[in-house]
């Protein structure tokens, strides 16, 4: 398995031979608006440029959406991707994919067995309490076959019970955060921060973690140096991962 951080939450994922790409947003830095009601009010999105090849992002097997928020799945993306490539959704969002003219749009309740490659869904919550229902549905994936290690996308969610759950019933070897720690002003973060990953280490303890989801949406306040310290203060070195944009991780 080897997994490359483009941007944000967008990963190009090369599992059991094969290419997924993971929450395409292509939009070129500085051009879309800052989420309202949030931090860092003078910053358009993205903060950070996609310095990434565009040809080679779109030479892929499948597409994974976990949700269509805007920093997930834009305009950019979804006019330049392939629309006869499988896409895979939460079935909330199947409607809308079908309307963007994706011809092979698979929403998935629980499980999906493609190429031999079993892609179970899990729930997530985009924050806490009413504002969670507020954001809407939010999805994870977990891709499991016999020659990989099983990955965990744990997608935009707070930590709570059914992340626990998931931890234990499947036991991945890896799991992508989506970190960042954002937050409106006012309320409680709507993604995970370092409270939330020390609970996925305690729960899981051989799960290594690769932390993304950061510094390039104005309300995102978690920054790469932070998670890099906490790391350090308390030598977490071997069970965490913070790749930089562009950046390729090799999973034995």
């Amino acid at each position: 398995m080897q997994i490359q951080l483009i941007r944000h939450a967008t990963h190009l994922i090369h599992y059991n031979g094969l290419k997924f790409l993971l929450d395409p947003m292509f939009s070129e830095q500085g051009t879309l608006a800052p989420v309202p009601n949030a931090p860092n009010q003078h910053l358009k999105n993205p903060l950070s440029s996609l310095d990434v090849d565009l040809e080679r992002l779109l030479d892929i097997d499948a597409i994974i959406v976990t949700h269509s928020h805007r920093d997930h799945f834009d305009d950019q993306a979804i006019s330049s991707l392939p629309k006869n490539l499988p896409l895979f959704c939460q079935p909330a969002d199947e409607q809308l994919m079908k309307n963007k003219g994706f011809k092979h749009v698979v929403a998935i309740s629980k499980e999906f067995v493609w190429h031999g490659i079993k892609l179970i869904r899990t729930e997530g919550k985009h924050g806490h309490d009413q504002l969670a229902e507020a954001m809407g549905p939010v999805s994870g994936f977990i891709l499991q076959t016999e020659d990989e290690p099983t990955l965990y996308i744990i997608g935009d969610s707070v930590w709570y019970g059914k992340i626990e759950s998931y931890l234990q019933q499947y036991s991945p070897s890896v799991a992508i955060v989506f970190a960042g720690e954002a937050r409106f002003l006012e309320g409680l973060p709507i993604t995970m921060g370092l409270a939330d990953i020390e609970n996925i280490l305690q729960t899981s303890l051989h799960t290594k973690l690769i932390i993304s989801h950061m510094e390039s949406w104005n309300h995102c306040l978690l920054s790469r140096a932070e998670v890099r310290e906490y790391i350090r203060q308390n030598k977490l070195e071997n069970r965490i991962l913070v790749p930089e944009n562009g950046e390729f991780i090799e999973i034995s």
